[in-house]
């Protein structure tokens, strides 16, 4: 302010002397009855300099063109941005090739291993009467659909299919899609918007990270399996704040956890969702045709009734060892993604021969119950054998036919402890004949939890087939993990 005054005094008295200057030849100037004084003189100058430089051209200097060999030059130069990052050593990923059914036992580079890498926990790939189902379905219908469902792509067969699975599960109504993976990350952005509030498990698999990204809701995790930390969430997002009375609200989580081996403990889930008035959304990819007396999922596993869970969706390609996906709920639900769920309705329907191996595996489930305990059987002799591996510890649940070990130590780096639990895996296949797999991540995979080797337990294993791993294992961590132990 103290160096302003001077300046603004400056200019003033400068105007003034301008003014006075012009003032004084044009006192008696009259121009139709306006008095024209020095200030109007000054005004009119300046307006007429403003209207001269904006209504200038710009300048632009005269364009030489570049000489032949300039422009070569310059093509010469120029190297163009790659159209895909460089891949960093170690980022291959170069997985053993099958070259049989992927049974408890298949075969790689010639050799018969024991596989542990595959989810047909019922044992169902290769079943005879699944396959000769198959066959007579490829006879009838041919191979693929070649057409979306709305779109004269829907077969008898999928009726029956989706009819079959609503009345095992005990549910209203139910809708196939084409793939696996693609049925919960359409399923989400079918019902939860933008505006919406979804509150998810930090532990949830890819998939589903996918459908809560493409659904453009606010997404707020919570500890994996973790349910205080869900109540204080919910809590938090409900207590004195009218605007979320007024918006749709979902949680969202997987009955077994893909990256743990974890159950979610779905009487709790419920109790919360009551409570603030959620809906819940739940994934059943690795519980469906596994957990319940009779293989029916979660809820009959904790004994809830099937309606308090709004939205049920689960993969086919592991407990009835076909592909495909459905969705499962109130005939509300289902309809609407009829003509609102990308994956429905712009997909290619599920290969007619696939809906017939998912009926029939359904089917086989219902006839023999007993697989069911062979494959619990199976999963507890697993955990009793790889009690104290030599640096290695089981973080999934006794019931879960995902047995996932992680590591007991560790070394601080996800890249360092993949290479550690990748030795182990590739030392077990080349040397035991033991195919396991670590539990890799890509990029765009957000999910925090430790990495592990995830070993899935199929009620076609034997005795010995677990006891070859078990003992694999052991030897084999003892010697990779002898400075982490």
């Amino acid at each position: 302010m103290d160096m302003a005054l001077p300046i603004v005094n400056a200019t003033t008295a400068v105007l003034a002397r301008v003014s006075a200057a012009f003032n004084a030849p044009l006192a008696r100037a009259v121009v139709f009855g306006v008095h024209i004084d020095g200030h109007l003189v000054v005004e009119g100058l300046l307006i007429a300099v403003i209207v001269f430089q904006l209504s200038r051209k710009s300048y632009k200097p005269p364009k030489k063109p570049l000489s032949e060999k300039e422009v070569d030059e310059l093509c010469d130069e120029w190297e163009p941005e790659p159209l895909c990052p460089p891949i960093k050593e170690g980022a291959r990923i170069e997985a053993p090739i099958l070259e049989s059914a992927a049974g408890p036992h298949t075969t790689i580079d010639g050799k018969e291993v024991v596989n542990f890498a595959s989810a047909n926990y019922l044992g169902l790939i290769g079943n005879e009467k699944i396959t000769d189902s198959c066959v007579g379905s490829l006879e009838k219908y041919g191979v693929g659909s070649c057409g979306p469902r709305g779109f004269y792509g829907t077969i008898d067969v999928h009726l029956d299919c989706e009819a079959k699975i609503a009345n095992f599960l005990g549910t209203p109504d139910s809708i196939l899609y084409s793939y696996g993976i693609s049925t919960i990350f359409s399923v989400i952005p079918a019902f939860c918007k933008k505006g919406d509030i979804i509150v998810a498990d930090e532990g949830v698999h890819w998939a589903v990270q996918n459908g809560l990204y493409l659904s453009r809701s606010t997404v707020v995790y919570f500890k994996h399996n973790d349910m205080a930390s869900l109540a204080s969430t919910l809590e938090k997002l409900t207590l004195r704040n009218k605007r979320t009375e007024n918006i749709r609200r979902y949680i969202v989580v997987e009955s077994i956890y893909q990256n743990s081996g974890q159950i979610a403990p779905l009487d709790e889930i419920i109790k919360l969702k009551e409570k603030y008035r959620f809906r819940v959304i739940l994934e059943e990819s690795h519980s469906f045709g596994v957990l319940g007396k009779s293989g029916r999922g979660l809820a009959e596993q904790y004994g809830v009734p099937i309606d308090k869970i709004d939205i049920i969706t689960a993969g086919m390609g592991n407990a009835l060892a076909t592909d495909g996906g459905f969705c499962t709920g109130s005939a509300r639900v289902v309809d609407h993604q009829r003509l609102s769920s990308a994956g429905y309705v712009f997909s290619a329907s599920l290969p007619p021969y696939l809906a017939t191996a998912a009926l029939s595996a359904v089917n086989y489930l219902e006839e023999n119950p007993s697989v069911l305990a062979n494959l619990r059987s199976n999963v507890a002799l697993l955990h009793k054998g790889l009690s104290g591996t030599p640096g290695l510890e089981i973080s999934s649940h006794l019931l879960s036919p995902i047995v996932f070990l992680k590591l007991k130590k560790s070394s601080g780096s996800l890249t360092t402890d993949l290479d550690l639990l990748e030795t182990i895996a590739d030392q077990a296949l080349k040397e035991d004949s033991v195919f396991v797999v670590a539990s890799k991540r890509s990029t765009l995979d957000r999910c925090k939890l430790p990495v592990g080797i995830r070993l899935f337990v199929s009620a076609g294993h034997t005795e010995s087939d677990i006891s070859k791993v078990c003992s694999s294992l052991k030897r084999i961590s003892a010697s990779v993990l002898s400075d982490h132990v």
